[in-house]
């Protein structure tokens, strides 16, 4: 990938990466240089796609820095787009896509909105204002914290026997009710 893609030009009509572009950031030898690898790529990638094409390649960069590199030398090769965020506040779920299109901006290469936290595509995407900087950003948003009952006491007898009384509607093996069935237990066993 970091020589260039030996394909035709104008064959392809849309290209997809899975988490494969941020390795050509490492350097496992000497001879290995990132900014000449993203270079060839890019610019390979450019020639093979058809005008008009679409590249949508998932990236997991491990700072700012190296996602501000991959994006500039897809934007030197030609390409549009943005990067696009998916659940922007979570650790687990996050995904950046680097969403380009082969030739010159347009009204139909609008880079598409990610997803928040609920799941649904977010409409409130601010791009930043200058030209230099296609990223999307996505406007700050904070999780509504769930806030539990807690009830001093427990959850009571009352709780348990009308729980063990729906496991028997259900057809599930129950215990049966005793003077010891949910007493409070000592502090140490």
């Amino acid at each position: 990938m970091g020589q260039g893609l030996g394909l035709r030009p104008g064959v392809i009509d849309g290209a997809i990466s899975i988490s494969a572009v941020q390795w050509l950031c490492n350097a496992d030898k000497s001879s290995h240089e990132p900014r000449l690898r993203l270079k060839a790529f890019f610019g390979s990638l450019y020639r093979c796609l058809a005008r008009g094409a679409r590249a949508v390649l998932q990236v997991y960069p491990e700072n700012l820095a190296q996602r501000e590199l991959i994006l500039s030398y897809a934007m030197r090769s030609g390409f549009a787009g943005g990067v696009v965020v998916d659940f922007p506040h979570s650790t687990k779920k996050r995904k950046e896509y680097l969403v380009l299109t082969c030739g010159p901006p347009s009204v139909s290469s609008a880079v598409p909105s990610g997803k928040g936290e609920d799941g649904e595509s977010c409409s409130d995407d601010e791009s930043s204002g200058d030209e230099e900087n296609q990223t999307v950003c996505i406007s700050d948003r904070h999780r509504p914290r769930k806030k539990q009952k807690v009830n001093k006491k427990g959850k009571g007898r009352e709780w348990v026997l009308r729980k063990k009384d729906q496991m028997r509607r259900k057809g599930n093996v129950v215990p049966p009710d005793t003077k010891y069935t949910a007493r409070k237990r000592k502090a140490h066993f």
